[in-house]
């Protein structure tokens, strides 16, 4: 599965915030460290201050492993 990679910074820009109405951006913590969006959050934002995730770079997701 590809998300949209985002760096610390761009991270604690959008977490919590409005990217459509009602829909909040939840970045994640992958396997390898990256903070990442789903795909659905980049494709539907709409709200003017994050429509750059649309240009985010694509990665595949790596699960953190819990035991």
């Amino acid at each position: 599965m590809k998300v949209g990679l985002l760096t610390l910074e761009q991270k604690n820009d959008i977490e919590g915030k409005e990217f459509t109405p009602d829909s909040f951006f939840n970045p994640v913590l992958d396997a390898n460290g990256n903070w990442v969006i789903s795909i659905q959050e980049m494709e539907q934002a709409t709200i003017p201050p994050y429509e750059w995730v649309h240009e985010l770079p694509l990665i595949d997701f790596q699960p953190k492993i819990t035991k």
